[in-house]
């Protein structure tokens, strides 16, 4: 376990998602949208974002995140899974690729967003008030690579694996 970040819990009632039973990722994130039933007290962390994994399946994994006014993340993808977040508190704005430049939306409280595999996007808590969001992602994260936008052209910055820096 990395200091500052809780342990994996699993959740049983959460539904097998194969091609036979198809779940809308952004639906199973609204079913983890009550942070008090969490299986992890919700901690935010003004060093850093905090983040818990709420439950992992052989196919999926949910993730809550607690963001700070002006915490965010770097330009990056999610290794190839698909997803779904949830804005359970407060505002946070997602900024994608597009046209070379970046484009923001923002998303206020139970607002959310479904990706696909090759999505690429920046998160950030730019409002006054802190913020919380809940993540699904299928496959379970595996690696994660950053990136940095140069000359409109998306450049690789690093590649994160799972296990080593999550």
């Amino acid at each position: 376990m990395v200091e500052g970040h809780a342990p994996l819990r699993t959740r049983e009632d959460d539904p097998p998602m194969t091609s036979a039973h198809p779940v809308d990722l952004l639906a199973l994130a609204a079913r983890y949208a009550d942070p008090p039933r969490w299986p992890v007290p919700l901690r935010f962390d003004r060093a850093q974002r905090w983040y818990a994994r709420l439950a992992a399946r052989p196919d999926h994994e949910v993730w809550a995140l607690s963001w700070l006014p002006g915490q965010g993340t770097d330009l990056h993808d999610h290794g190839g899974s698909s997803g779904a977040f949830l804005v359970v508190a407060g505002t946070l704005t997602e900024e994608t690729v597009s046209g070379g430049r970046l484009r923001p939306r923002r998303l206020a409280a139970g607002a959310g967003r479904r990706f696909g595999a090759r999505h690429v996007h920046v998160v950030t808590n730019r409002g006054d008030q802190p913020a919380v969001s809940v993540h699904v992602y299928r496959p379970a994260l595996r690696r994660m690579t950053r990136y940095r936008l140069r000359d409109g052209q998306l450049l690789i910055a690093d590649v994160a694996e799972a296990g080593v820096a999550w």
